[in-house]
C-alpha cells in the first residue's frame, strides 16, 4: 500500500508525459516544435501581465485572430483523467495509512526499496519511513494535489499543453512524497531538489511569458541558496556522525551534545551549526525572511499551481524538515532560538506586506508567507505538533483560497486586480461562499480549523522558553489582527460594493462542475480539519498519536503549559481577529475613502509596503548586479581577451600571421629563389668560419 502512495503519482506523470510526447509528435511531424508555439498562433503574451491566465481559458480558444486556434493536444482528456484518478485512489490509500499508522498500531514501518549508494563508509538504501509525521504529511499532500488535479480539469480546459501541464503536477506530487517518506538526509535531499526543478516547471509553464520565465528563474536561484545550506548541514552531520540515515543520526545525536566544529577558523558548538545550516535550507523552500523573494513572485505560474505550492508541497517540506529533525533541534536550543526568531519576523513581515498588495493571488500569497512564519514559532517554541497541526489545517484553507482566487479570475475573465472587481457576491455566490469560509479559517474564527491550530501556536509563543518567545508571541499576535484586515479586505473589495468594471461584472458566471467539486471539499475542511484533530496534534493525546516520529523532551513543557494560560491570552487571538475585521469593514464597505485619504497622507509607508519593503531592489543592487558584472567582466576580459586571446584565438591568428608572410617568399621568380640561395651559403659559410675559430 505504502509504495503504491508514493509511486502512483509517478506512474501518471510518466503516462501523462508520453501523451504529451505523442501530441508534440502529432502536432510537428519530422521536425521538433517551437518553444511552446503552436501552428499559426502567436500568443497574446504582450498584451497584459496575465495574458497566459487568458490563453488558458479564452472562450475562443485562444485564437487571436491572426491564425488558427491549436486543438487541444491528442490524448489531453486521457492525460487528465490518468494522473487525476491515479492522485484520487493515492489520496485514499493515504488516508487509510493515516488511520492506521496513528491511530492503530503499527507504529513506526520501514519499507525497504532498494540499495541505492554504496561508496566507502557511505551506505544508502532507498527505503519509505511510514510513522505518524509521514501519515499526516501524506494525507496533506495527496489529498490538495488530488484536488488541484481535478481542479485543473476545468481550469486549463483550453490550453493545448494539459498533458505537460498534468504530468509536471504529478510528478512535483510523486517529488514531495520522496520527501517526506524519506528515510535518511540523502533521499530527502533528493525529493527536495526533485520539488526545487518540479517548480521550476510549473511556475515556468507558459515559458513565451518573460514574466513567469523570470519568477522560475528566481525561485530556482534563490532556492539553491537555501538549498547550498541545506547540503552542507548533511556534510557536517555525516562527518560528525559517519552516516546520513535517521535512525543512526538521532541515536548518535546526543553524544554530539558539548562537541565543537571548525568553521571559518573557530570552533563553535557543532549541533548549533548543523541545525543553522539545516534549517538555512528550509529558509529558502519555505520562503523565510531574506529568502522569500521568490514565493509571491511564483504567482506568475497558473492559479492550480499556486495551491500546489502553497498548500501542500514546496513551501511545507521546510516545516516538515524541522519536525523532522526535531530529535537535532531539541539539543541546540540557541538554533531554535534563531527558528523561532525567523518565524516571528516573517509572520509580521510578510503580514504587513498583504495590507496593501492588489493582485488576489499576491495577496494570498503574502498570507502564507506569513502562516509559515507561524509554524517555525511553534518549532521553533519546541511545540512541533503544533506546527505540524498548523501545517494540516493550513493545507485545507490555503488550497481552498487559492482555487477560489481561481475562480474568481475565471469568472473575471483573468482580471486578478481586486481594485477592478467588487459586487461578485450577486454573480458567483458559491465561490463568494468558499471564500468567506476559507477566510474565516485564516484569520481564526471560532471553531474553523484555522482557530485551533493558530491559536494554539500563540499560547506556545507565550509559555516558550527560549529568549525570542515573547518577541514571537508579540509578532505572532499583531500577525493576527494583520491578517484578518487584509483577508477581509480582499473579500470586500472583491464580493462588495459595486462593481469597477460592469462589462467583465456581467459576463461573470460560476465556474465549471470539476472546479467547484473541489472547493466544496476543501471548504469542508476547513472546518473539519481542527476540531476533531486538536486532541491529537495540540492536546493530551499528543504522545501517543505521534510516538517517536517528533522528540518530547522531558524538560521541555511548552505542550502542557499551554492548557494553563491565562485567559486574556487565549482570547487575544480571537480579539485580533475581530477588530481586523470591523476595521477593515469600516475601511472598505462603510468608509471607502478613508483607505485612499491614508495612503496619500502616508504615502511613504503605502509605497515602502506596496514595493515589498525593497528587498527586491536591494537584492538587486547588493547581489544580482555583482554578480552580472563579475560575469560579465570573466566572459569579455577573462574567458574572452585572456583565455581565447593567448589560446586558441592567439595561436591561431599568430599561425595565420606566420603563413601569410611566409607566402610572400613565394614570388615565382628564378633569381629571387637563387638569392635566397646565395644568402644562405653565404650565412652556411660564415657560421662555419666563426664556429671553428671559436674552437
Amino acid at each position: 500500500m505504502y509504495q503504491a502512495i508514493v509511486f502512483l503519482p509517478l506512474l501518471g506523470a510518466i503516462l501523462a508525459a508520453i501523451i504529451a510526447l505523442g501530441g508534440a509528435r502529432a502536432r510537428f511531424p519530422g521536425k521538433a516544435p517551437p518553444p511552446g508555439l503552436s501552428d499559426g498562433e502567436t500568443h497574446h503574451a504582450a498584451h497584459d501581465d496575465h495574458a497566459h491566465e487568458a490563453h488558458a481559458h479564452d472562450a475562443h480558444g485562444g485564437h487571436d485572430g491572426h491564425g488558427p486556434a491549436e486543438p487541444a493536444a491528442a490524448g489531453s482528456r486521457t492525460a487528465e483523467l490518468i494522473t487525476t484518478t491515479l492522485l484520487m485512489i493515492s489520496m485514499i490509500l493515504s488516508w487509510i495509512a493515516f488511520v492506521q499508522v496513528g491511530f492503530g498500531h503499527e507504529g513506526n514501518v520501514r519499507v525497504p526499496i532498494m540499495s541505492w549508494i554504496v561508496s566507502g563508509d557511505l551506505k544508502i538504501d532507498w527505503a519509505l519511513r511510514i510513522d505518524t509525521l509521514t501519515a499526516v504529511m501524506l494525507v496533506v499532500v495527496n489529498s490538495v494535489s488530488a484536488f488541484v488535479h481535478l481542479y485543473s480539469i476545468g481550469y486549463m480546459h483550453e490550453d493545448p499543453y494539459r498533458p505537460r501541464f498534468f504530468a509536471y503536477l504529478s510528478v512535483f506530487t510523486f517529488f514531495m512524497l520522496m520527501l517526506v517518506t524519506s528515510d535518511n538526509l540523502v533521499q530527502m535531499f533528493f525529493g527536495w531538489e526533485g520539488v526545487g526543478l518540479a517548480s521550476y516547471l510549473l511556475i515556468g509553464f507558459w515559458y513565451q511569458k518573460p514574466e513567469a520565465n523570470a519568477a522560475a528563474i528566481k525561485a530556482f536561484v534563490v532556492n539553491r541558496v537555501g538549498d547550498f545550506g541545506f547540503a552542507l548541514g548533511i556534510f557536517a552531520l555525516f562527518a560528525m556522525v559517519g552516516a546520513v540515515d535517521l535512525d543512526t543520526v538521532f541515536a548518535q545525536a546526543p553524544t554530539l551534545t558539548g562537541k565543537t566544529m571548525w568553521f571559518f577558523g573557530y570552533h563553535p558548538d557543532a549541533l548549533t551549526i548543523i541545525c543553522l545550516l539545516l534549517f538555512m535550507g528550509a529558509m529558502g523552500k519555505s520562503a523565510q525572511f531574506l529568502l522569500h523573494t521568490w514565493l509571491p513572485d511564483a504567482m506568475e505560474g497558473p492559479t492550480p499551481v499556486s495551491a500546489l505550492i502553497h498548500a501542500a508541497t514546496m513551501v511545507t517540506a521546510g516545516v516538515f524538515m524541522v519536525a523532522r529533525l526535531s530529535p537535532l533541534f531539541e539539543l541546540a536550543p540557541n538554533a531554535q532560538t534563531f527558528v523561532t526568531f525567523i518565524g516571528a519576523t516573517t509572520a509580521i513581515f510578510a503580514a504587513t506586506i498583504g495590507l496593501v498588495q492588489n493582485d488576489i493571488k499576491r495577496i494570498v500569497a503574502y498570507s502564507t508567507c506569513s502562516q509559515l512564519g507561524y509554524m517555525f514559532v511553534a518549532m521553533g517554541c519546541g511545540a512541533y505538533s503544533v506546527g505540524m497541526f498548523h501545517l494540516f489545517t493550513h493545507a485545507f484553507f490555503k488550497a481552498l483560497l487559492f482555487l477560489g482566487s481561481g475562480s474568481v479570475i475565471h469568472a473575471m475573465h483573468h482580471e486578478q486586480d481586486i481594485r477592478h472587481m467588487g459586487g461578485l457576491k450577486d454573480r458567483i455566490p458559491f465561490t463568494y461562499i468558499v471564500m468567506v469560509i476559507g477566510t474565516l479559517a485564516l484569520t481564526g474564527f471560532p471553531l474553523t480549523a484555522g482557530y485551533f491550530s493558530k491559536d494554539a501556536i500563540i499560547e506556545a509563543a507565550f509559555v516558550g522558553k527560549n529568549p525570542m518567545a515573547l518577541y514571537a508571541f508579540t509578532c505572532t499576535v499583531a500577525a493576527a489582527l494583520l491578517t484578518s484586515f487584509y483577508s477581509w479586505r480582499l473579500v470586500f473589495k472583491t464580493f462588495h460594493g459595486e462593481p469597477h468594471d460592469r462589462q467583465h461584472w456581467k459576463a461573470a458566471h460560476e465556474s465549471p462542475m470539476t472546479m467547484l467539486i473541489p472547493l466544496g471539499f476543501l471548504a469542508i475542511g476547513s472546518f473539519l480539519a481542527g476540531l476533531p484533530f486538536k486532541e491529537f496534534f495540540a492536546g493530551h493525546g499528543v504522545e501517543h498519536f505521534f510516538r517517536e516520529s517528533l522528540t518530547f523532551a522531558k524538560t521541555n513543557t511548552v505542550l502542557e503549559d499551554m492548557h494553563h494560560v491565562p485567559l486574556h491570552v487565549a482570547l487575544l487571538p480571537t480579539a485580533m481577529m475581530v477588530i481586523g475585521f470591523v476595521i477593515s469593514w469600516y475601511f472598505y464597505i462603510r468608509r471607502p475613502d478613508i483607505p485612499v485619504e491614508l495612503a496619500r497622507q502616508h504615502s511613504f509607508l503605502y509605497r515602502f509596503l506596496l514595493n515589498k519593503w525593497y528587498f527586491d531592489e536591494l537584492y538587486e543592487i547588493i547581489f544580482v548586479r555583482p554578480a552580472k558584472w563579475i560575469g560579465r567582466e570573466l566572459w569579455k576580459k577573462g574567458d574572452g581577451w585572456l583565455i581565447d586571446g593567448f589560446g586558441p584565438d592567439g595561436v591561431s591568428a599568430r599561425v595565420l600571421d606566420v603563413t601569410r608572410n611566409v607566402v610572400r617568399l613565394q614570388t615565382g621568380y628564378l633569381y629571387h629563389y637563387a638569392f635566397a640561395m646565395l644568402i644562405g651559403a653565404a650565412a652556411f659559410i660564415t657560421w662555419f668560419m666563426f664556429s671553428a675559430g671559436i674552437h
